[in-house]
């Protein structure tokens, strides 16, 4: 017998891309449960898939940075409760020093849906009772005709997980132009923020006030305390935008807003996602 859940959750994290360097991903998670049924007559109880197997993705994944553990391109030490990891990717070198909770191997040479899906079954699996024989996860992204970019960020004054300086979204835009869907501008701002780590201003910091990293000249460095620890992360500029606000997906629709009047005058609305199925609007 299988038992299925469709759109269980969606995980919202970054990973390290060999090709495109820090990339914000958010994955839609189906789950399948092959096995006998037990004294209740059921493979499992659909109340426990939230409780055992949501929660233990939200725990391992979501709202983290995930790396492959065998990539030749890493390197990863530990300086007490940091982990402190180096990648040259081919967009180069992108550093992150975070509390270790804010970041996941993964035992493969790539990231992407059937990697992290493994990582998922190896985990989850155990957690499970002895008449599931078999747990199947599949990830995908979002089916979407609209425009959408991949991000990064941090939110030092949240007090959950959104702290972490390297999560991230694939997220939908849309951008009306005196009432009017505008493709030209969407793809503007998609082509603008492919594949971006968005930065507070007032998080960056010289090369010489990093306390866990050597940036190379010319890249651009954050740091920012916040309750889980502290956070530190460089980059080549052409990876980032620096926005004179919090990264908040309220702040970010109103900061695009403010930008396209600068390009052009009209009324505007700009419909900007974080992830899946959530978002802020903004009207100017």
């Amino acid at each position: 017998m299988i038992l299925f859940v469709r759109d269980l959750t969606v995980i919202d994290f970054s990973y390290l891309c060999q090709q495109r360097g820090l990339l914000g991903e958010s994955y839609i998670v189906d789950v399948e449960l092959q096995g006998d049924l037990d004294e209740t007559s059921m493979v499992f109880d659909f109340g426990s898939v939230k409780k055992v197997i949501k929660k233990a993705i939200d725990q391992l994944v979501d709202h983290k940075l995930a790396y492959p553990a065998q990539a030749m391109c890493l390197k990863h030490r530990q300086e007490s409760a940091t982990d402190i990891l180096e990648w040259q990717s081919d967009r180069g070198l992108i550093q992150v020093a975070s509390p270790s909770e804010a970041h996941v191997a993964i035992d493969t040479t790539v990231i992407n849906e059937q990697s992290v899906a493994a990582f998922l079954v190896e985990q989850i699996k155990p957690l499970l009772p002895p008449n599931v024989s078999q747990l199947t996860f599949t990830l995908r992204a979002e089916k979407s005709a609209s425009f959408y970019y991949h991000y990064s960020h941090g939110l030092k004054k949240h007090d959950g997980n959104c702290q972490r300086i390297a999560h991230g979204h694939r997220s939908t835009i849309e951008i009306y132009h005196n009432g009017m869907l505008s493709p030209r501008l969407n793809k503007y701002w998609t082509e603008r923020w492919q594949d971006i780590y968005l930065a507070t201003a007032e998080d960056q910091i010289s090369a010489e006030q990093c306390q866990f990293l050597h940036a190379n000249e010319g890249d651009w460095c954050f740091q920012y305390q916040a309750p889980q620890g502290q956070f530190e992360i460089t980059l080549p500029a052409t990876h980032c935008e620096i926005v004179p606000c919090d990264t908040t997906v309220e702040c970010l629709a109103d900061y695009i807003a403010t930008q396209l009047q600068t390009l052009e005058a009209g009324r505007y609305k700009v419909v900007a996602y974080e992830g899946v199925g959530k978002g802020a609007i903004a009207l100017s």
